[in-house]
């Protein structure tokens, strides 16, 4: 397995992924749709998987907004952490319109980056690693060069991020042609 840290834009989107490849077992009004239909997504870039499923319609304007388009295209691999259009909900009310204003682009391009690692992480790997890390906690360097904790709740992956806040792997293993997709019920913030 490999989970390497390259902080560079080049590798953009974020890690996540649940207890096992088949797994759905929280928030299923949420990931229902988007498990079934993602998984029929299995042609095209971590971009057009996205682009293909209206549940990530947002995180796709975001991608847009922050001019990661071409670099979520590019060869890869990636390990993406893909909130859906409810994970985004979540956010205070404005912020997402706020971060897409082209003053904010930066801001937009942290967070975003900060849902992606380099490197193709299935969930199955994503799981054993977990389990062999240090306490059960495993650190994973983002391509914006920050930090998230994967660790098992149960059969869930939970991912905890900068600021102490936590985002549940909904759905896993969902296949692009220059990587991986895991779905997350949350957005995480790098700090």
């Amino acid at each position: 397995m490999k989970l390497i840290a390259i902080p560079a834009l080049a590798s953009a989107l974020a890690l996540a992924a649940c207890g096992s490849p088949e797994t759905d077992t929280t928030d299923t009004a949420d990931t229902t749709s988007v498990s079934a239909d993602a998984t029929a997504e299995t042609a095209g870039t971590v971009v057009e998987v996205a682009q293909g499923n209206e549940d990530f319609s947002t995180l796709v304007t975001a991608v847009t907004a922050a001019g990661l388009g071409e670099t979520l295209s590019g060869e890869g691999p990636f390990t993406v952490f893909a909130p859906t259009n409810a994970a985004f909900a979540k956010l205070p009310e404005g912020t997402l319109d706020t971060l897409t204003q082209e003053e904010n682009k930066a801001d937009l391009v942290n967070i975003l980056t900060y849902h992606v690692v380099a490197g193709e992480t299935n969930a199955a790997a994503l799981v054993e690693a977990i389990g062999a890390a240090e306490g059960g906690n495993l650190e994973l360097s983002t391509v914006s060069g920050g930090k998230l904790t994967a660790s098992l709740d149960g059969e869930n992956v939970v991912l905890t991020d900068a600021a102490g806040g936590t985002s549940t792997i909904t759905a896993t293993d969902v296949e692009a042609d220059n990587g991986v997709i895991h779905v997350i019920d949350t957005v995480v913030m790098p700090g």
